[in-house]
């Protein structure tokens, strides 16, 4: 009991601690969240995956390897997901909810944070190659579900264009490639952006569960989600790892990420597309509040 005592507040406390002043913060001042999601977005993420990537002693073969990984994860998890819900004779807009909040985990702020605290940098910089194909799913595949198969897959693929990290990764591993060093004055701002990333992430997180808070939804359909990404999923992914020559800190790194609660990118989709909001952001609130009860355990198992 110690020990996990230990694990919870060596490395999900201070996690939880930052989500809490964006809470509090968001509930003080009730102030317009999109701004910081834009600046995160398209500034502080993609300089954050760069350097990850630049820096990173990864190869590019075992690139591949957790990117695999991390699809067949998602893929599995959605396949169970789907099978359910077809049993369960839902109809389409919770299906595309369900599949929503079980398939995609909020690898980036939390994942990252928290492999950054438990494993160190080296386990961030696997993690976030992760969290890259995750983003590459989430702006394709995951419109492509919220739209319930309405939208062309050409729109789908012109949404990739959208997402900077897009731009980001092919730069990074060309200077990799060429073993091309950057200048001060650029890997500095670089380091400086990418620095403010994971605590800006956090706290946006805790503004988004101030904001919408706990609605009223399906409670089974909820438990289902709850145990889907919060159990489920980084079983699979313990099954998984080894089939893609994951061992070590990459396959603790990469079971992290799978385990990781319902990414907020969820609802900004799911009420654009108007695809069951209420129940999206239930589940992401749901399953973050709980996941220090199974991240906790799962960081003992790993032996972190």
């Amino acid at each position: 009991m110690t020990s996990l005592l230990n694990q919870f507040a060596d490395n999900l406390l201070p996690i939880l601690l930052i989500v809490l002043v964006g809470y509090l913060f968001q509930k003080k001042l009730h102030i317009a969240a999109r701004p910081l999601s834009q600046v995160i977005f398209y500034v502080f993420a993609p300089a954050l995956i760069f350097k990850l990537l630049i820096t990173t002693p990864i190869q590019a073969v075992q690139m591949a390897q957790m990117a695999l990984f991390a699809a067949s994860s998602m893929a599995a998890v959605g396949l169970l997901s789907w099978t359910i819900g077809k049993l369960l004779s839902l109809p389409a807009g919770l299906l595309s909810a369900l599949l929503l909040t079980t398939i995609f985990a909020n690898a980036g702020n939390y994942g990252l944070s928290l492999n950054t605290f438990a494993l160190g940098n080296e386990a961030a910089a696997w993690a976030s190659i992760f969290f890259i194909t995750s983003a590459l799913v989430a702006n394709s595949f995951g419109i492509y579900i919220a739209a319930a198969g309405s939208m062309r897959p050409a729109n789908a693929l012109l949404a990739l264009l959208r997402v900077p990290v897009v731009y980001a990764i092919p730069l990074a591993l060309t200077l990799r490639a060429t073993t091309t060093t950057l200048p001060d004055a650029i890997s500095r701002p670089i380091d400086l952006l990418s620095a403010a990333a994971i605590p800006s992430m956090l706290i946006f997180l805790g503004m988004q569960i101030a904001r919408y808070g706990m609605p009223k939804i399906n409670r089974r359909l909820l438990a289902i989600a709850l145990t889907l990404r919060l159990i489920v999923s980084p079983f699979i992914a313990i099954r998984l790892a080894p089939l893609f020559g994951l061992q070590g800190i990459s396959m603790q790194a990469g079971i992290l990420e799978a385990a990781m609660p319902t990414a907020v990118l969820t609802s900004i989709i799911a009420i654009e597309y108007n695809v069951e909001p209420e129940f999206v952001t239930g589940v992401i609130l749901v399953t973050t509040v709980l996941s220090p009860l199974t991240l906790t355990p799962i960081l003992a198992i790993l032996h972190v």
